[in-house]
C-alpha cells in the first residue's frame, strides 16, 4: 500500500557558510526576541545546542563566543563587565531582517519612486512624443528617431531632422516622509503570542530598505504606550513591551509633529497595533479605560484622524488582531482619515507594509 509518512522537518545547515555564520544567524534572531540581551540570547543558544546539537566537537558555543568578541559583534568592555552588542551587530540584525522579509523581492531601479506625472525626470516611461525645445539628449529614442528619418526621407538621402526626433517620456521622482508607529502596550505579548518581535523586524527591515534603496526618503520611528516617544533606528533591537495602555492619541500627535518638520509634500503614517485606544493624557493625569471603546478616548482619536486628512497625511493601519469590534473601530478610523487598513497575521506583516510603502510612493498625496 502506497502512503505518506510525516516526520518533523529539520532544516539542513547552509554548507556554504561556516559554523560561525550559521550560529550567528540564530544568535541574531535570539537577540531580537530578547531585546538585545546578549547573556539571555547566549543562554538560549546553549539550550538549543543541547537539545538539537547545532554545534560539533570541533566548534562549540565557547568558540562562538570568542569569535563574536574577536570579530566585533559583542563586547564586554562595559562598566559592569556584561556583554553588550555593538553597532556592527545592530547593522547586521537590520540587514538580516531586510533579507528575511523582503529577500524574495527583485531589485529595481535607482532606489526612488515615480509618480504618474510625466516630465523631465530620470525614470524612463513607456510613452513617446515629438521633440520639444528643452528636451535633453538622454531623452531621445535613437532607434525610433532613425526609423522616423528613414520613413520620412528614404534610404538614398538619409537625413535626421528635428521633426524626426522622438522623445521617451520620463517620470518625476518623489521623496516621501514616513512615520512608523509601533504599539508597545502590554497586549502585544498577551495570551502567549509574541507580537512585538515581528513588529521590530518589520521596523528594522523598513529602515534598512529606506537607508540603502530610497536614500532621499525619511523614516521616523516612534513607540506608543501610555505616552509616545521617538526612538533611533539603532535602538530597535532593544525595544520591549511595557506595562502600558494604548495611547494612540499621543502617538498620532507626535507623528504629526515629526512630519510637520519635514519639507516633503508626500507624507504618510504607518501604525502597527493590536488593540483599541485605551488611554489619553489630560494635563499630568491619564484617563484610562480598557473595557470596550470609551467614547471620550475614541472621539479624540477620530479627531486626529480627521486632522491628518486635512493635512493630506494618510494613515495606514496594520491591525494584528481580528476581534469584530476592533475591526469596526479601524474601519471608522480609516474612513475618517481616508487612509488604508489591513488586518494582518504576523507572518505577512512585512510584505504588506513594503507593498503599501512602494504603492504609496507611486502617487502624490
Amino acid at each position: 500500500m502506497i502512503g505518506y509518512r510525516f516526520t518533523d522537518y529539520i532544516p539542513s545547515k547552509d554548507k556554504e557558510k561556516t559554523e560561525f555564520e550559521n550560529l550567528l544567524n540564530i544568535f541574531h534572531q535570539l537577540l531580537v526576541i530578547t531585546s538585545g540581551d546578549v547573556s539571555e540570547a547566549l543562554s538560549w543558544l546553549t539550550n538549543l545546542d543541547k537539545q538539537y546539537s547545532i554545534t560539533n566537537p570541533d566548534y562549540g558555543i565557547g568558540d562562538f563566543i570568542d569569535d563574536l568578541k574577536n570579530k566585533g559583534f559583542i563586547t564586554d568592555k562595559t562598566p559592569d563587565g556584561e556583554f553588550k552588542i555593538t553597532a556592527k551587530s545592530e547593522r547586521a540584525i537590520r540587514k538580516n531582517s531586510l533579507e528575511e522579509i523582503f529577500g524574495k523581492l527583485k531589485k529595481s531601479g535607482k532606489g526612488n519612486h515615480a509618480t504618474p506625472m510625466p516630465g523631465n525626470g530620470d525614470e524612463p516611461g513607456t510613452d513617446r512624443r515629438d521633440f520639444q525645445f528643452g528636451d535633453t539628449l538622454e531623452q531621445i529614442s535613437l532607434t525610433d528617431s532613425i526609423k522616423n528619418a528613414q520613413i520620412n526621407h528614404g534610404f538614398s538621402d538619409f537625413r535626421l531632422t528635428e521633426d524626426d526626433l522622438e522623445i521617451v517620456e520620463t517620470e518625476y521622482k518623489t521623496q516621501t516622509s514616513t512615520v512608523l508607529m509601533i504599539d508597545i502596550s502590554h497586549s502585544m505579548i498577551l495570551y502567549g503570542e509574541d507580537r512585538i518581535t515581528p513588529a521590530k523586524k518589520v521596523a528594522m527591515a523598513l529602515s534598512e530598505l529606506i537607508m540603502h534603496k530610497y536614500k532621499k526618503d525619511t523614516l521616523d520611528i516612534l513607540v506608543f504606550g501610555n505616552d509616545a516617544w521617538q526612538i533611533d533606528i539603532k535602538d530597535l533591537p532593544y525595544l520591549s513591551v511595557g506595562p502600558y495602555h494604548t495611547n494612540t492619541v499621543a502617538g498620532l500627535e507626535l507623528a504629526m509633529d515629526l512630519l510637520r518638520r519635514r519639507k516633503n509634500k508626500n507624507k504618510q503614517i504607518f501604525m502597527i497595533t493590536d488593540g483599541k485606544p485605551t488611554c489619553i493624557k489630560q494635563g499630568i493625569k491619564y484617563y484610562k479605560n480598557s473595557f470596550g471603546l470609551d467614547p471620550k478616548i475614541l472621539n479624540k482619536t477620530l479627531d486626529l484622524a480627521a486632522a491628518c486628512r486635512k493635512l493630506n497625511i494618510p494613515i495606514t493601519t496594520f491591525m494584528i488582531a481580528s476581534d469584530p469590534y476592533l475591526k469596526q473601530f479601524v474601519k471608522e478610523f480609516t474612513m475618517v482619515n481616508n487612509g488604508n487598513a489591513y488586518y494582518s497575521s504576523l507572518k505577512g506583516l512585512g510584505e504588506l507594509i513594503f507593498e503599501d510603502y512602494r504603492r504609496n510612493k507611486k502617487k502624490r498625496f
